[in-house]
């Protein structure tokens, strides 16, 4: 690396338009030619404004009010229009959080390609396919041919972030922004999408600005820190110093929240199972088309799975590995093929009003789960319908008390869910499933799309609801870190089946799968020092 920077942001202000209101303040960090800088933050800290000011990209309600934007010396602020387009893709690429919307629906995946290199390089037809092949080839694409002529939603997420990745790498950029690149994927497919990020920018020689609220994957990857709160850098340097000895408030508050191992609880599991699913086969129907029908998709290969009177068991696998399928399945939502479900010893269906009174289900995306005309009071009142023994007087008191349970006091009970945060509207859906006091909850990813912070609050909560009340649990996700937090057993899926299983320190400490053992290798082990940092250990790494 040069002495050089290869873009330097100096008290870089920005505040929306109509009212004045400052989102991004004085803030002032260089990257080197090559480097890995990451920049972490909670939701709103102002991370993403501030890195698509590099570009000048800022939506037409944010304004620049202070501060410069150098880029190999040139001011990027005062840049006309063109040299703007000639920078972005073919100096600058940009790699954004949900692939799904910033590739074109309508459009083939080789003519997406192709759009850059026909803007930014002169090359003939069939050099530019030759090197798209090769570049999807280098993604791991199993069929660049074939992927030429198919479209985005024919991918996979971690698929489609690959196709994204190689379209802003057939340019061969000096610096990629990568803005959560990650969060909407599991585990295993994150670091694999991670990896392949690194490999291409080192053999390209690439710089990387690596934007997230994921510390340990920044953490991982990045040689410096800069951490951003309500639009202010509040601390900045080389990463391994600022998770160690963290100076300022904010910092050691991310480190605290990230999810930590606690003692073991012991379960009682001489009695008859709370739920119990026997050789559960899920067959979802082929598609039908004007001359033929497809074969049918066999989800779950015949699952069997128990859970005992106050138990967490954890779910967990890679997307598409059939975890949500077999969730849905023992709520009722999806019907078996084959198999038995059985509650409190007797056949789900020999009392179905019961068991549906008795069995709730916390969702991954509150928001679309969540009636947007209704009032947060009546969203929770609503699950206390068919709860005998309870007039409407009783139903409202138990409403607001469940409410002030998960910290949402009266104040909240006549909003709606829009004028909520994605943290506060997880905890409404918590408190409609707990209003009833079930003897069994399905919490299905239920704190994936939520900040480090919010998550860690979410999830103490959870665990003093599930104290205070006793109900089993099946606790859906693909977040090993927050699996080893909540979970007293963990069930460990692959391709409709069921491939390990065994208590939490078993499964974590001596895994015997190779798949567990890789989705494990995915996470790190972290340990808490008196500094207020932490120790990052990469898990099953010699």
């Amino acid at each position: 690396m040069t002495n050089e920077p290869l873009i330097t942001v100096r008290d870089l202000s920005l505040e929306v338009a109509r009212t004045g209101h400052q989102v991004v303040k004085g803030t002032s960090f260089d990257i080197a030619p090559g480097e890995i800088f990451g920049i972490v933050g909670e939701s709103g800290s102002g991370k993403t404004l501030a890195t698509r000011a590099l570009i000048s990209l800022l939506p037409p309600a944010i304004r620049v009010t202070g501060g410069s934007v150098t880029y190999k010396g040139k001011d990027v602020m005062s840049m006309p229009d063109r040299a703007l387009r000639r920078l972005r893709g073919a100096e600058i690429g940009v790699v954004f959080q949900e692939p799904m919307t910033s590739l074109n629906p309508s459009m083939t995946i080789g003519r997406q390609l192709e759009e850059g290199l026909v803007l930014h390089a002169k090359l003939s037809p069939e050099e530019r396919r030759t090197r798209i092949l090769d570049m999807l080839r280098r993604v791991g694409i199993r069929d660049p041919e074939g992927a030429l002529t198919a479209y985005p939603h024919e991918f996979s997420g971690g698929m489609r972030q690959r196709i994204m990745l190689a379209s802003v790498m057939l340019l061969k950029p000096a610096l990629l922004i990568a803005d959560e690149p990650t969060t909407a994927l599991d585990a295993v497919i994150q670091r694999d999408v991670m990896e392949l990020m690194v490999e291409l920018t080192r053999a390209e020689g690439t710089a990387v600005l690596l934007i997230s609220h994921d510390l340990p994957m920044v953490a991982r990857y990045t040689s410096r820190i800069v951490v951003m709160e309500k639009g202010t850098i509040v601390e900045q340097g080389r990463t391994e110093d600022l998770l160690d000895t963290p100076q300022h408030p904010y910092t050691k508050k991310l480190l605290s929240s990230l999810p930590f191992r606690g003692a073991a609880r012991v379960i009682e599991t001489a009695k008859a199972p709370m739920v119990s699913a026997q050789n559960i086969v899920v067959d979802y129907p082929g598609r039908k088309s004007l001359f033929k029908t497809a074969k049918p998709k066999r989800a779950l290969h015949g699952v069997s799975i128990e859970i005992h009177e106050g138990e967490v068991v954890a779910l967990v696998g890679g997307s598409g590995s059939g975890k949500t399928t077999l969730g849905r399945t023992i709520a009722g939502l999806v019907r078996e093929s084959e198999g038995e479900i059985r509650f409190q010893g007797r056949t789900r269906d020999a009392d179905w009003t019961d068991y549906r009174l008795n069995c709730q289900m916390v969702f991954q995306d509150p928001y679309s789960s969540l009636d947007p005309r209704m009032t947060i009071l009546a969203l929770v009142e609503e699950a206390l319908r068919l709860v005998p023994g309870l007039d409407a007087a009783a139903k409202r008191k138990r409403a607001l008390e469940t409410l002030e349970e998960v910290g949402l006091g009266a104040d909240y009970a006549q909003r709606y869910p829009h004028e909520l945060s994605g943290g506060q509207r997880q905890r409404v859906a918590i408190a409609r499933a707990v209003a009833r006091r079930p003897r069994f909850l399905i919490a299905d990813e239920p704190v994936s799309a939520l900040d480090v912070t919010v998550r860690a609050q979410v999830l103490d909560l959870f665990s003093d609801l599930q104290k205070r009340y006793g109900f089993s649990c099946l606790f859906i996700s693909h977040d090993l870190g927050v699996v080893e937090q909540v979970a007293d057993r963990v069930v460990v899926m692959q391709d409709g089946r069921i491939i390990e299983e065994g208590d939490r320190d078993t499964i974590f400490d001596q895994p015997k799968e190779a798949y567990t053992r890789r989705l494990l290798s995915a996470i790190p082990a972290l340990d808490q020092n008196d500094k207020g940092g932490v120790t990052l250990k990469w898990r099953l790494e010699n």
